[in-house]
């Protein structure tokens, strides 16, 4: 396995993702772990991440520097290499120039990370400060011509140090560096599977559970349903699952979702309907973190009291993602802000009487896709978009009623009826209707109408960090639109969303 340490970085995600993609596992750790947690963890190497800070800014992120003395590989990026190299002796300064953006690397010497990668390669820099003194020990290995010391290497202690990011696509061979790392500097074997996850994640569910009981928010998404799939292989009839239909649902996606847990799942399932206490409770509330809240608060308070119901009950399970970790609070102790907060992550009250069992905490969806093929979940299940916990309540702008909520409902029905047809369902990300809290003049056989807008959003991504919308051929948007306008009462207009994340995020709220 390779430790991460994560020092606040954007592209936390990206380092763990391409490590995976090579089958090593790896972990992201904030920089105050211990140093004897390190030792139990015997990891094959180390790679301390990028950051915004400077190195000698006031309560700049720092590691135990003893982790450079363990006889363990570490590569240092960005701000990771300005730390070991100031830690171990060297001079980090303010850069005279800054460096953003595409940088033309001159490599010196083609062994180490840069092994069959002679001459020059194009490389993705971001960074203020620049080392201008290297301590004992270390050789310069590559440079640009704004950063003469663009990559360094200390070889008897496996030290290693990037000034760019390799593990983003702009860095031209930025996987060819990290697979050096991983299996010529490391040794890493490809062992890292959905096979072998799913075997220690039952066994880790067995040690933290034992024989208490646990309860899991089933919603017929591939988190939860791997999530159920997972625990009932660790805990057997000891889990419980819930289906609350909060009233914030798709058409008749409750009846839809009641049939496929009965055709495959042999799980204990209950379904509670508590519409009335969600619409009720969201009554007049326009704040999408309020929704958001409200929701989370309900939807605990349903699940304590039917988990009341059953005896010995003290652990509550969740499909959490490691996007949803990464948006809703700064990463692991990190200074990356928050962008939203997810319903299970930051929804959860904090009086909360359940301890969380959150076995997909650090996978991204389309490894989760991965691991519901290798327990043999239905493909239906598997390749069904991401549908958000708060439901239609973060896709109706404003205010929440059974009005706007019917309307939401049949358009939604209308878009993913024509989406399916068309054979993009699965190669989106995600396709769905967003109700506007605005009306627009229209005319309809010969009158005047004064109704609804719906905006479509549809998007390609890999795991929901970064996305595009999506190119639609202009026909089947005509389709859809046409389709709405006719015949769903009280929309006369739809328009199409072309924004893509960033700057905006997936979901309007």
């Amino acid at each position: 396995m390779i430790l991460i340490i994560d020092f606040g970085s954007q592209y936390n995600q990206l380092i763990a993702r391409r490590v995976r993609e090579f089958k090593v596992f790896c972990q992201i750790d904030p920089p105050n772990v211990d140093i004897d947690q390190i030792k139990q963890l015997n990891p094959e190497g180390i790679i301390l991440s990028g950051g915004p800070s400077s190195i000698y800014e006031k309560n700049s992120p720092k590691c135990d520097e003893r982790i450079f003395h363990l006889g363990i590989p570490v590569l240092g990026i960005c701000y990771g290499m300005q730390f070991m190299i100031h830690a171990l002796g060297g001079i980090v300064e303010k850069a005279k120039r800054r460096e953003y953006g595409f940088a033309e690397l001159e490599v010196k010497a083609p062994a180490g990370l840069f092994k069959t990668i002679n001459g020059k390669t194009k490389t993705w820099m971001s960074h203020g400060d620049s080392i201008s003194k290297l301590p004992g020990g270390f050789g310069i290995t590559a440079s640009t011509e704004n950063t003469k010391i663009a990559a360094a290497v200390h070889p008897e202690k496996h030290l290693y140090g990037l000034q760019f990011h390799p593990e983003v696509h702009h860095t031209t061979e930025g996987k060819t560096m990290l697979r050096n790392f991983l299996f010529d500097v490391c040794g890493c074997k490809r062992s890292w599977t959905m096979t072998s996850f799913a075997k220690d994640s039952v066994s880790q569910i067995r040690n933290a559970v034992g024989d208490k009981k646990v309860v899991l928010g089933l919603s017929g998404g591939v988190d939860s349903s791997v999530t159920a799939l997972l625990l009932h292989k660790a805990v057997g009839n000891n889990l419980t699952c819930i289906f609350v239909d909060n009233g914030l649902l798709r058409k008749d996606e409750a009846k839809k979702l009641k049939k496929s847990f009965e055709q495959h799942f042999k799980i204990n399932i209950r379904f509670v309907n508590a519409k009335t206490k969600f619409l009720k409770a969201l009554a007049g509330i326009t704040d999408p973190e309020k929704k958001r809240k409200i929701i989370g608060k309900i939807f605990m308070n349903v699940f304590e009291t039917e988990a009341g119901k059953i005896k010995g009950t003290e652990f509550l399970a969740q499909g959490t993602l490691y996007p949803d970790i990464i948006e809703s609070q700064s990463a692991f102790g990190g200074p990356t802000s928050v962008i939203k907060s997810h319903h299970n992550v930051g929804g959860l009250p904090k009086n909360m009487k359940l301890k969380l069992v959150e076995p997909l905490k650090y996978l991204f969806k389309d490894e989760v896709r991965l691991l519901g093929k290798a327990l043999d979940l239905d493909e239906d299940l598997i390749w069904r978009q991401p549908f958000p916990g708060p439901g239609l309540a973060i896709r109706i702008i404003g205010k929440i009623n059974a009005q706007r909520l019917l309307i939401l409902r049949n358009v939604d029905d209308i878009l993913l009826d024509e989406i399916k047809n068309s054979g993009y369902y699965r190669k989106l990300w995600q396709s769905f209707a967003v109700l506007l809290p605005i009306k627009s003049v229209g005319v309809m056989g010969d009158k005047r109408t004064y109704e609804n807008i719906v905006a479509i959003r549809a998007v390609t991504s890999k795991d929901a960090m970064t996305a595009d919308w999506a190119k639609l051929p202009h026909k089947l948007l005509g389709k859809i639109s046409n389709r709405i306008i006719n015949e769903v009462k009280g929309v006369n207009r739809v328009v199409y969303d072309i924004s893509s994340k960033p700057p905006s995020t997936i979901e309007w709220e």
